[in-house]
């Protein structure tokens, strides 16, 4: 069993299902889109939520990596999974 975290579990943001924050924020498209599953080691889109759309940082719902790529770069999340992960780092699915 791993244990890399997913974002919601480090972030504690409250938004997977089941979450505490589910009924006034909704699930998180992180927590729920399994086309993610696997990459990066985690659970949906768990360890690749930069590359999510419509995931929530600093209170506000995100866009397109291209739009909220600045915040991710330097989000401490993204520097954990950018270290564990090394040169096997996915940072856009292939699609």
């Amino acid at each position: 069993m791993s244990n890399k975290q997913n974002c919601w579990e480090f972030k504690k943001c409250g938004r997977e299902p089941g979450g505490a924050k589910v009924a006034d924020l909704g699930v998180c498209p992180a927590a729920s889109d399994s086309s993610f599953n696997g990459l990066n080691g985690g659970i949906k889109g768990g360890r690749i939520c930069w590359a999510v759309v419509g995931t929530l940082c600093g209170g506000k719902v995100q866009g397109s990596f291209a739009e909220k790529r600045l915040s991710c770069l330097s989000c401490d999340f993204f520097n954990i999974v950018k270290k564990e992960e090394g040169h096997n780092l996915v940072m856009q699915p292939k699609g």
